[in-house]
């Protein structure tokens, strides 16, 4: 509520300037300001054309009505050109003086010297309204209660100055008065009103702008195609995904196609079109193909949007969704089911695995036939490897992340990389086949012993599954890179993998050898994972036996800790120490 709106009034709740105010928004402060200054200019210009019109035809002889039109006319486009838009405010102030105060003083005074001839008392509306309509009810009530008392004066002066019958006169003062507080009252009341009416639509406007901008950005990101089609099969909007589903370049370069330009379209066409002739959502599994191309499968889901208004155009919205996708998601759920089953079928077979090799131990001994030996061996050898698949199991269960990178025990990188190197080499004979890399200056890093001696034997075990009988076949290094994080590459001399195994690198249970639980390099990820480092596959090459070879490269990337911060910074320039097994 304004400051000027009393707690208890007459005129009711509904009639005090409890809506917002109408100069409050500058762009409408803008618009009202320019409109009456373009308004007193031109009546400023006609009172002039009109005093000079009345002293050329010798209506009038008084110079001062053209002195007094003309000093009008000149502040009315000294205040359209030179002052800016600014309410009035709500009390009687020096805006007020040189808008209203200006007109009501003209208006009067060309009353007063015009005398009785022609009656100017209309243009006092204008003062009003823009006391109204720019400033408060309170100004515009007082603006018009100034102009009645003017007129209420000047014909109590014309009475004194000639006594004659001066009550229709008085009247005639009096309903002009009681038509200014009208005309007040009401000019403020309906410009708030609008002024209210402005400000909802305006926030509306800027509501449907935000949720627009919203929808566009939800629908953009989506990782499912979205495409708006109209009755004859145009494409109103697509998002990026639902281009790259259709699997065209039209459809990744033209801003407007339809689904008829493309013969690989027909099926989403046909779609849509049973989806629009049946007023029913429709769902199928369609495959698009393109010449050159191998076929896509997607699954399309319609859903019809109401037209809007009585002929308005009906649009379908075709969700489409890539099948392989689908599947691929499929299959990591149940994977993950799987996961969950098998933890516990291990945690069942451990006690019966174990009395199995106990009891093939123990009837080893016994036994001297060769063929008879031969078979307990086969049955140890399968029993260490089904012992090894249900180690790998809980190994898979009992990776749990860290709260706290920081607060996770430091390992030196350096140190361990190459103990757990010589270890291996010395256990599977490949001190020539291996080659460690290691910077001179120590560097510590959050990670578990135990799990870093985990990780890098899975890996240096995948390596040599792989890799040559070559020297410098496998290379492990430690560097620094030049934001002080650590990182670990295990290279090996192998072929490249075929792109359907390396998409799945790094999920449970996939392997490219029957032999292979498929859990190694996932349970490498979740160990880095926990302790904030990354892994990840590449082709890189490296430098072995005199020459450049090309080989299958993990880089694990440590976190960052405190320590390393204040690490030599010449850690990046430091030479490798290569050691041979």
């Amino acid at each position: 509520m304004r400051e000027d709106a009393p707690a208890h009034s007459w005129f009711g709740p509904t009639l005090l300037d409890t809506s917002p105010d109408p100069t409050e928004d500058p762009r409408e402060l803008t618009r009202l300001w320019r409109g009456f200054m373009t308004a007193r200019l031109t009546l400023g210009l006609v009172l002039v054309m009109l005093q000079l019109a009345l002293y050329i035809t010798g209506t009038a002889h008084n110079q001062w009505l053209i002195a007094v039109s003309a000093a009008y006319f000149a502040g009315t486009v000294a205040t359209r050109l030179l002052t800016s838009p600014k309410p009035l405010g709500s009390a009687f102030n020096r805006n007020w003086l040189m808008l209203v105060g200006l007109d009501v003083l003209t208006f009067a005074s060309l009353q007063w010297m015009q005398g009785s001839n022609l009656n100017y008392t209309p243009l006092f509306a204008l003062p009003i309204l823009l006391a109204a309509v720019l400033g408060s009810l309170r100004m515009a009530l007082g603006t018009a209660a100034s102009v009645t008392m003017l007129l209420l004066g000047g014909t109590l002066w014309t009475y004194l100055g000639s006594p004659m019958d001066a009550t229709p006169y008085f009247v005639q003062a009096a309903l002009s008065g009681v038509g200014y507080f009208a005309i007040a009252l009401l000019a403020n009341q309906l410009s708030a009103r609008l002024a209210d009416e402005g400000q909802r639509a305006r926030r509306s406007q800027v509501a449907a702008r935000i949720q627009r901008q919203v929808n566009e950005l939800v629908i953009e990101s989506l990782p499912d195609g979205v495409l708006i089609v109209d009755t004859a099969g145009s494409v109103r909007a697509a998002n990026p995904a639902a281009r790259q589903l259709l699997g065209s370049r039209r459809a990744q370069q033209s801003t407007g196609f339809g689904l008829r330009d493309e013969p690989g379209w027909r099926p989403l066409l046909d779609l849509t079109r049973m989806s629009v002739g049946t007023g029913h959502n429709q769902e199928a599994d369609v495959s698009i193909r393109h010449e050159g191309h191998g076929p896509r499968r997607l699954r399309a889901r319609t859903r019809l949007a109401a037209p809007q208004g009585t002929d308005g155009e009906s649009l379908c919205v075709l969700f489409l969704q890539d099948l392989r996708e689908l599947e691929a998601r499929m299959r990591t759920e149940k994977l993950a089911s799987m996961g969950r089953m098998s933890t516990a079928v291990a945690h069942e077979i451990r006690n019966p695995l174990a009395a199995i090799a106990q009891a093939n131990a123990l009837l080893d001994e016994d036994l001297s036939d060769p063929r008879l030996k031969r078979l307990t061996g086969m049955v140890s050898q399968n029993a260490k490897r089904l012992e090894k698949i249900v180690e790998d199991i809980l190994n898979v269960s009992r990776v749990q992340p860290l709260e706290d990178i920081h607060a996770a025990p430091l390992v030196h990188i350096n140190e361990s990389v190459h103990r757990i190197c010589h270890d291996w080499a010395m256990q599977n004979n490949a001190q020539q086949q291996l080659a460690t890399q290691l910077p001179d200056t120590e560097s510590a890093v959050p990670f578990d012993a135990d799990h870093l001696r985990r990780v890098l034997i899975n890996l240096l075990d995948n390596a040599r599954r792989y890799a040559s009988s070559q020297p410098d076949a496998i290379q492990v290094g430690v560097r620094t890179t030049e934001s002080q994080q650590a990182r670990l590459t295990i290279w090996s001399d192998g072929a490249p993998m075929d792109r359907s195994v390396e998409r799945h690198l790094f999920e449970p249970f996939f392997s490219s050898e029957s032999r292979s639980s498929g859990l190694g390099l996932y349970i490498c990820r979740e160990l880095c994972e926990s302790h904030g480092a990354t892994i990840l596959y590449q082709r890189n090459v490296r430098p072995t036996r005199g020459q450049v070879v090309e080989g299958n490269e993990f880089v694990i990337g440590f976190a960052n800790t405190p320590s390393n911060d204040t690490q030599p910074a010449n850690l990046n320039t430091t030479p490798w120490q290569t050691t041979l097994y």
